[in-house]
């Protein structure tokens, strides 16, 4: 007797857009995770738009992972290589638990869109605490890739031969 296939499990997801320059109006990269996540039946726990602030980057991850109600943040924006690119930065040292392969397949898959210009992304995923924290370049290219390459299927408890919904009750193990 074969098991019946798992209920999917909608995922408490906050987007965090981390500019200088979008407003709501303008932010397509927010935008399209949005669209992305709710589609797959994942539930919008907030959206943000900061500045390229590492304290203002800090304080808003720092409130996100205190909140019972947050699986999951995910990032677009200040994940390049200019001063102002901070994102990264303040994610990685909040990670207990580093998701490397995140940063690796995100530039592999991106290789085939921009070529060498991947180098110039640093893409980067980890576990903070409870808390899933993936930061994403802010392009709608990259955003769309991330979500349908990757997150999508790992933020999706039917996806096999292993997801990261299927780990979520063992993070604080």
């Amino acid at each position: 007797m074969t098991s019946p296939e798992p209920t999917p499990r909608p995922v408490r997801i906050a987007v965090l857009t981390v500019s200088d320059t979008r407003t709501e109006a303008t932010d397509r990269s927010g935008a399209l995770l949005i669209e992305r996540l709710t589609s797959a039946g994942h539930t919008l726990h907030s959206r943000r738009i900061i500045p390229d602030d590492v304290a203002v980057i800090d304080e808003t991850v720092t409130t996100l992972m205190a909140d019972p109600t947050c699986d999951v943040v995910l990032s677009t924006g200040g994940t390049g290589i200019t001063g102002r690119d901070v994102t990264v930065d303040v994610f990685e040292r909040h990670y207990t638990k580093a998701i490397i392969g995140f940063g690796e397949l995100f530039r592999q898959l991106s290789y085939a869109d921009i070529g060498a210009s991947t180098i110039q992304s640093r893409a980067s995923g980890g576990l903070a605490g409870t808390t899933l924290l993936f930061a994403l370049p802010g392009s709608t290219g990259a955003c769309a890739l991330g979500w349908d390459k990757i997150l999508a299927h790992q933020l999706d408890v039917r996806s096999k031969p292993c997801n990261l919904v299927a780990l979520m009750n063992r993070f604080d193990e």
